[in-house]
């Protein structure tokens, strides 16, 4: 199966750190983490326990849970008492609350701050948290249902032009910008990173799936490679020449490198000879898009996977295949994330209409019949 070994590595990480959250929260926690284990992923459970560990921070902080020392002390009693105010005060809260830390210097504590997505994640794993509580009975009202959404602002597609992937491309090819200890590296790294910029510009797919393949997963005879989607399922997706020429360049490389037990299989090894992991790519995709000189944006490899969806939309204007290219299940998602309709659109209004010298269509032909244009319409 492909990327057995990594999804099963991958799985047991999760696992055991998703095992020693829940040993932090509530007792009476587990039973949920239970119930909502046939329909959601080890990933989402992680991120659930994440929130709700914040959320009981916050309550141990308040007047509800005086006396309580630890958010082990608290019971689905002290749930019962919870109102729209405390989800309310708990959004301001997580809005900007202060990191752990070990230090005592005040004057340094540092702070961690959400934006509108974030909080509204948050509200969402409360609420599926009280939801799951109330249908089993354990508290008898859902009062997390109440809560308002934090309104979500639309953020415009963020994607490279195609002078922009030139200069992109360039730097990772040439290291240029790069420090004379950096250039070192960058004769070892080179060719590596030049194939996952190039996978990423010309698959679209996502990091983690990039990080997660094997090399036995490609096939050059046909051009294609097998990943593992979010959520598990296996997928085939089929690159170009260009993707072809950068990766065969590669594996000369790859052929010759020894890579750490446990790591045999990996397509992708850092400088350790270990797969290489999420943050390191992500990493390496700054790095170089912060020396490209035309780029003006901030560039992470999901907006290297916004970019080929553009492409790929604007040569082919197909939504359906662009969302299945991209593995996504819901073509809504496509358009909204991937396809910019909207500035096509507003480009080609900026242009349709004269103001002086000319008329518009509809108006120019009544002229020419000797009608004047009904005021009313």
């Amino acid at each position: 199966m492909a990327n057995q070994t990594f999804d099963s590595a991958q799985y047991k990480e999760y696992m055991a750190q998703l095992k020693r959250m829940i040993s932090e929260l509530p007792p009476f926690c587990a039973e949920f983490f239970r119930g909502i284990e046939p329909s959601t992923s080890v990933l989402t459970r992680y991120g659930y326990a994440l929130d709700l560990k914040l959320f009981f921070k916050f309550l141990i902080s308040d007047s509800l849970c005086s006396g309580l020392l630890s958010i082990r002390d608290i019971d689905c009693s002290i749930l019962e008492n919870v109102s729209i105010d405390h989800i309310e005060r708990y959004l301001e809260y997580v809005a900007m609350y202060p990191a752990e830390t070990d230090s005592e210097d005040y004057e340094k504590e540092e702070y961690i701050t959400n934006g509108e997505r974030a909080k509204a994640r948050k509200l969402s794993s409360v609420r599926s948290f009280f939801k799951y509580l109330y249908k089993k009975g354990r508290i008898t009202r859902n009062v997390a249902a109440l809560a308002d959404t934090p309104k979500v602002h639309e953020k415009p597609i963020v994607k490279l032009e195609p002078d922009e992937i030139d200069a992109l491309l360039t730097v990772v090819e040439s290291g240029e910008g790069l420090s004379p200890a950096q250039k070192k590296y960058h004769k070892q790294t080179q060719v590596r990173d030049t194939a996952i910029v190039t996978l990423f510009l010309g698959t679209g797919m996502r990091i983690s799936e990039l990080v997660g393949i094997n090399i036995d997963d490609l096939n050059f005879m046909s051009n294609e490679v097998r990943i593992v989607r979010k959520g598990g399922n296996q997928d085939v997706l089929v690159f170009g020449s260009e993707v072809r020429e950068a990766l065969l360049n590669y594996m000369l490389r790859r052929e010759s490198m020894t890579a750490q037990p446990g790591h045999e299989k990996a397509l992708f090894l850092s400088m350790q000879n270990k797969r290489m992991t999420v943050r390191a790519v992500e990493n390496r995709v700054k790095k170089y898009a912060s020396l490209a000189a035309p780029l003006k944006k901030k560039i992470s490899p999901h907006k290297l996977r916004s970019t080929y969806g553009t492409m790929l939309y604007r040569e082919s204007g197909d939504i359906y295949l662009v969302a299945d290219v991209l593995g996504q299940k819901d073509v809504n998602t496509t358009r909204k994330h991937y396809v910019p309709q909207a500035e096509d659109r507003r480009r080609f209004a900026a242009e349709v209409i004269s103001l002086k010298g000319k008329k518009s269509g509809t108006a120019d032909a009544d002229t020419k019949n000797g009608n004047e244009p009904d005021e009313t319409e």
